[in-house]
């Protein structure tokens, strides 16, 4: 990506539930990111795994988001009315023979996987499955690294076809997969910049190889330090992570995790002064990737 486009950043929660403090450092870094930049920064409701998501969800992240002061450009984008985009895509990828249909259960793909990993064997590789057949579609892996050069993690490389195996586009049950849905989003939107948390880095190299295979634009890429509960779990829904809400405190929380040592006074401001003291003071460069303390050491109560 020539770094003479303009910034486009953005934010993509999925709509399963509130947003808790690991969102609002996604949305806080990647927000004064493209903010520092003078970029545009969209927001994007990936709610394409429709089974997990939950009724309102998106409604009350969009007003939490708003009572913190966040502004977006442009409209929101729904996943869930991208279906043709990724059918097409999909359709483009059969076309040029980088895919195959597999018909593998989970616990049979991690059973031909000599015991030891979740790397897929390519089972169904040679195969010729009907397409009536209930099957997940695949992406073909070519024998080879995947490097990118992360702004807090540094540089990160993998072999997808000896860590990762051919990976699902296409769930079993018809659904489209993540990997695809994110790059195929991104190339539409003209994302210029991802930010987001370091729990995705892992599946960062399959997009990239997705969008090598696209011919698509590859972003640069941020991933920040998680934020983590007492028991050092991932702060979540599936940790049981508390809704955010919206208040100074939380905000100064959140930019103290990422590194931006606020001044004490700012405490007692309101969010609107807080953000016109973090846009011209954001360094993205002060985020420590090794940042894995507990939520419970930054608040700003301390």
């Amino acid at each position: 990506m020539p770094d003479t486009v303009p910034y486009r950043g953005r934010f993509a929660p999925s709509p399963t539930g509130p947003l808790h403090f690991g969102s609002l450092l996604a949305a806080t870094a990647s927000y004064l990111e493209a903010r520092a930049h003078h970029g545009e920064w969209l927001l994007r409701m990936e709610d394409i795994d429709e089974p997990r998501n939950v009724a309102g969800s998106d409604g009350a992240i969009l007003r939490t988001l708003e009572a913190f002061g966040f502004k977006w450009h442009g409209e929101v984008l729904y996943q869930t009315q991208r279906k043709s985009a990724y059918a097409e895509i999909l359709q483009q990828l059969q076309q040029q023979n980088l895919t195959y249909r597999c018909t593998c259960s989970r616990s049979r793909s991690e059973l031909q996987a000599n015991h030891t990993s979740n790397i897929y064997p390519g089972r169904c590789a040679d195969k010729q499955h009907a397409e009536e057949c209930e099957h997940a579609v695949r992406l073909r892996i070519e024998n080879r690294d995947i490097e990118f050069n992360d702004a807090v993690m540094g540089v990160f490389a993998q072999n997808l076809q000896t860590d990762v195996g051919d990976f699902i586009i296409r769930r079993r049950d018809g659904l489209f997969a993540y990997q695809l849905a994110v790059v195929v989003d991104d190339e539409y939107q003209g994302i210029t910049h991802v930010v987001r948390g370091a729990d995705l880095l892992d599946s960062t190299p399959r997009q990239i190889y997705l969008q090598q295979c696209l011919q698509f634009n590859t972003p640069h890429y941020t991933h920040l330090p998680l934020a983590v509960n007492a028991r050092e779990e991932k702060l979540s829904k599936q940790t049981y992570a508390q809704e955010i809400r919206p208040n100074s405190n939380a905000l100064i929380a959140a930019l103290n995790f990422l590194g931006q040592a606020t001044p004490e006074e700012l405490r007692y401001e309101p969010i609107s002064e807080i953000w016109k003291w973090a846009i011209p003071n954001w360094h993205v460069e002060k985020i420590s990737k090794n940042n894995q303390l507990p939520l419970e050491h930054y608040s700003s109560d301390r």
